[in-house]
């Protein structure tokens, strides 16, 4: 008789405290509705809108009714302290016994997606998909984003960023600076966030006023873009040391830009795939893919966004997105898909690159302030 296959531990955690946690519960949705139940024992690790660590009682509020029956919350039912996220994780509450072979981070945006989690996962020792510390960092910020685009020669919307701090004082003069550098229309984004969130589309000098004070709510830096009548293609990346770039989509929101409604309340906005672009145009956007997710030095996964110049054909490097949603209308598998990647393969095979990813660091060798072999302990 054949022995039994081991369960990967899968500790998939989601919520979180940034203003994109509705869709990260429903990205968490999708990924453990699309998990094997014979081949993972999935442990849910809920995130509240306060940072703390739900329940029992509160990730059956966070997620659908049809898949509690296929995970086990991370914490129990109410009764004593709650532990932080940081003493649970580092085995400081007597929980190592259900401590998770790997995670799954399915975190969109602030303290999730911007190297926060993942740098307290490497501290605990714990595997996990996507990328690392600084690819989730940069990609999370993109101001930086944008300099290390430039830098590897990317073509980037010209753009400009301000400080959140002291900005209605200087809105005259930013405005200024927009009409006289682009032109309307231009957008206003928050530097760190995700999913559109913050992002206004300015027409014309009435509007940017309130735009930018608007998108300064969300984040002490602002980014001011020329704006581009184009159309909004994406491509996905899947890889560690050789990532590989999947066939070319093309959103067609069902608003004037692919903002919050557009993405997920607005049914009408819809995904072409693969999108309806020239051979050397999609070859051009996948490899622009290719060098953008190695100028932040990712792993795992991101999803590239780029816009099309529907007057010129210029392809523009919009930004790259190193956690993707993973919602029915998400792009990202619905991408792999149609390179021949079904949803049960893909998580399976970013399992396994986070794996691959955790062993590679494990096996560095640390070295002591007098040049001799450190026994692979941290110094």
């Amino acid at each position: 008789m054949a022995a039994k296959k081991h369960k990967i531990r899968l500790g998939v955690m989601f919520g979180g405290k940034s203003g994109e946690h509705e869709v990260s519960l429903a990205s968490a949705a999708a990924v453990i509705g699309g998990l094997d139940p014979e081949e993972y024992e999935v442990i849910a690790i809920g995130i509240t809108k306060s940072g703390t660590i739900a329940s029992a009682s509160e990730v059956r509020t966070m997620l659908p009714a049809t898949l509690l029956q296929r995970v086990s919350p991370w914490v129990g039912e109410e009764g004593g302290n709650t532990p932080d996220l940081k003493s649970s994780l580092l085995g400081h509450d007597g929980r190592g016994d259900r401590r998770p072979d790997i995670i799954f981070p399915v975190l969109h945006g602030p303290f999730g997606e911007d190297g926060t989690i993942q740098g307290l996962l490497e501290i605990a020792g714990i595997p996990y998909v996507g990328c690392g510390v600084l690819a989730s960092a940069v990609g999370m910020d993109k101001d930086f984003m944008k300099r290390l685009f430039l830098h590897a020669g990317l073509p980037v919307v010209p753009y400009f960023v301000e400080s959140s701090r002291g900005l209605k004082q200087r809105l005259a003069q930013i405005r200024s600076a927009a009409e006289s550098r682009f032109g309307y229309p231009v957008f206003s984004k928050p530097a760190n966030l995700g999913s559109s969130v913050g992002v206004f589309k300015i027409h014309d000098a009435g509007e940017f006023d309130q735009a930018v004070l608007a998108s300064a709510r969300f984040d002490r830096k602002v980014v001011v873009e020329k704006g581009i009548d184009a159309r909004e293609l994406e491509c996905a990346v899947l890889g560690n040391e050789e990532p590989e770039a999947s066939v070319v989509g093309e959103i067609i929101p069902a608003c004037e830009f692919y903002d919050y409604t557009a993405k997920y309340r607005n049914p009408d906005s819809r995904a072409q795939i693969p999108a309806d672009i020239a051979p050397e145009t999609a070859r051009e956007i996948r490899d622009l893919s290719l060098r953008a997710f190695r100028a932040i030095e990712g792993s795992g996964l991101a999803r590239v966004d780029f816009f099309l110049d529907r007057n010129t054909g210029t392809v523009w490097l919009n930004e790259i997105n190193t956690m993707p949603g993973f919602t029915s209308i998400s792009m990202y598998p619905k991408l792999w898909a149609a390179c021949g990647a079904p949803f049960a393969d893909l998580i399976r095979r970013l399992i396994d690159l986070g794996f691959e990813r955790h062993r590679q660091r494990e096996g560095f060798t640390a070295v002591r302030p007098d040049g001799r072999d450190g026994g692979g302990m941290a110094v």
